[in-house]
């Protein structure tokens, strides 16, 4: 009887499986795009269908990049017609072989406290879910919002993260949607969160580990940006580190204190070995949605930090994007970009990806 109720009850536990393999793998290599429907130039919608070009979507095709992550404001999308635009960028871009991770990246916007950004958050992907029905649906992902804070509520971001899962589930009842942890989506985030029953989901993070490297502590005004810049990675010798040189004395300290913590390529696998291991316990699948470092920074240390963590992602089974496409943390293309602009070699090969010609 005992081993009968038993076998009851591991027949009645939810099923834990990941999504197809092959859509997992449309997920190993991206790239963010992150000014075409987020700080548009313009919110006329004949100005952003032309926004990118056929041709600049299939050379990313080319380059070895199997989907991108399109950053999508939602207050951007209620300017009349440019819904349908975005949903056609969508469709246009899965018919240059990507797969789209449709981001909500809310600006302005306070859900840990206002009943109101919820509700406009349900309606937004309410809206968008049902529209998206018209691309192609195993080439869609749906990712319910980019970095969400909560930043002591971790129950209180889950609530609202299940229940838009519900709302996208009735639209789009079979594609694969990406979750995240609070604490700006970061690794600390998706180490407090519990996992989702529904087995259709890829769980992201965003890595930028250590922010005084990669984009040059953005965090903190008046500092010594030129300094900061020529900063080591790897960090070989602390006293060699710290010797750059700066008159600012809070830039001076920073430094210290980065050169002191030894950032080297174990510190990074470490970081997201934490990651992998939650995500190995929880059998479920990980995406680094976000990663990059500043063209400011020095060539030497941003490309091999670039490949030291595609490379770390890629050991542990972690598909990543770079952040982005148009922004100075990736490829820096201009916006809107050019008829078919030209990707840097150097960040591609950091990338482990090909040349496009």
């Amino acid at each position: 009887m005992i081993r009968l109720v038993a076998m009851m009850l591991l027949l009645a536990l939810p099923s834990w499986a990941q999504p197809p393999e092959s859509r997992l793998a449309l997920l190993r290599h991206g790239v963010n795009i992150t000014g075409w429907f987020r700080y548009p130039v313009s919110r006329v919608p004949v100005a952003l269908a032309r926004w990118m070009t056929d041709a600049a979507m299939a050379d990313l095709h080319r380059a070895g990049f199997g989907f991108v992550r399109l950053a999508m404001d939602p207050a951007v999308l209620e300017s009349p017609g440019v819904l349908d635009v975005a949903v056609a960028a969508v469709c246009r871009l899965q018919r240059q072989g990507l797969a789209v991770v449709v981001d909500a990246h809310t600006e302005g916007w306070y859900l840990e406290t206002s009943a109101m950004d919820r509700a406009r958050l349900h309606d937004f992907w309410r809206t968008m879910a049902s529209a998206l029905r018209r691309c192609e649906p195993n080439l869609t992902f749906p990712e319910i919002l980019n970095e969400p804070v909560f930043p002591v509520d971790t129950a209180g971001w889950a609530a609202l993260q299940h229940a838009i899962l519900s709302d996208i589930r009735v639209a789009l009842p079979d594609s694969t949607i990406v979750l995240t942890g609070q604490d700006w989506g970061s690794i600390r985030g998706l180490l407090a969160l519990t996992r989702e029953t529904d087995p259709n989901v890829v769980y992201s993070f965003h890595f930028y580990d250590p922010p005084e490297l990669t984009s040059l502590a953005a965090y903190r005004a008046n500092l010594d940006r030129a300094a900061l810049a020529r900063l080591p990675f790897p960090v070989t010798d602390r006293m060699a580190c710290e010797a750059t040189a700066t008159a600012n004395p809070a830039t001076a300290d920073l430094m210290r204190y980065y050169c002191g913590m030894g950032w080297n390529q174990a510190a990074i696998g470490q970081r997201i070995e934490a990651a992998a291991s939650w995500a190995r316990n929880n059998r479920v699948a990980l995406l680094a949605g976000e990663f990059g470092a500043s063209s400011a920074l020095n060539p030497a240390a941003r490309m091999v930090w670039l490949s030291t963590v595609r490379q770390a992602l890629e050991a542990s089974g972690i598909g990543w994007a770079l952040w982005g496409y148009d922004d100075i943390m990736g490829f820096a293309v201009p916006r809107p970009p050019v008829a078919r602009p030209v990707l840097d070699d150097n960040v591609l090969q950091a990338l482990g990806l090909s040349r496009v010609r």
